[in-house]
């Protein structure tokens, strides 16, 4: 992945990324945490910080070596996209990422999990999952935007290894992070990688909510 565009916080072990901060991003996460942001312009700056989470996450998938003629007959040696990567959305709120991945890879699969949280217990159980039936031979991209506990993410990536998808070969993509949350993901699965936009104490959990005009 190119330092340009993340950073490593080293705390959280080698495979945590946060998108490098500039302003641009700065402002996007700051129309989307303001309250008063009315619905249209929330859906377009959340798809604009979308796009670039996942454009960055995408780095961390494998390419190859390729060759190509171009139009002028000279070759030229660059990288293909690998095969046998494939989406995978934490429904609901992670359902809003899955135009930001299609408008960038038309022809990746997309699967869903949706995991639902006991009011008392906090607990998370998983109500639905879909995948592609070769799941355990694909690289997996896990779409997932608001991580306050971390308890989602860590049943949504339980059961990608009970469907025997490799922890390695999973690539968390978020928006909004706390501190707790991020520990609790890097203890439960140090293999996978993981990329966010922003690690702060207090996550903007109306995300989903606001998105979908559900609030």
């Amino acid at each position: 992945m190119s330092e340009l565009n993340s950073i490593v916080l080293e705390e959280f072990g080698p495979n945590f990324r946060v998108l490098k901060r500039n302003d641009q991003t700065c402002e996007l996460q700051t129309i989307i945490r303001d309250r008063n942001t009315n619905r249209n312009d929330f859906k377009f700056y959340a798809d604009r910080l979308i796009r670039l989470v996942i454009e960055e996450s995408l780095n961390q998938l494998p390419y190859s070596p390729t060759s190509v003629i171009t139009p002028i007959g000279f070759p030229y040696e660059g990288l293909q996209f690998e095969k046998g990567n494939c989406g995978v959305s934490i429904v609901r709120s992670g359902e809003a990422m899955e135009q930001g991945l299609r408008d960038c890879c038309r022809s990746m699969r997309i699967g869903k999990i949706l995991i639902d949280s006991d009011h008392d217990t906090h607990e998370a159980k998983v109500v639905y999952a879909k995948f592609p039936e070769d799941i355990a031979r694909r690289k997996v991209l896990l779409m997932y935007p608001i991580m306050s506990t971390g308890n989602t993410v860590v049943k949504a990536v339980s059961v990608l290894k009970d469907h025997s998808v490799l922890e390695e070969n999973i690539v968390l993509a978020n928006l909004f992070c706390t501190p707790p949350a991020t520990q609790t993901i890097v203890t439960a699965f140090p293999q996978m990688k993981i990329l966010t936009s922003e690690i702060h104490p207090v996550a903007p959990n109306h995300f989903g909510q606001k998105y979908f005009g559900t609030d």
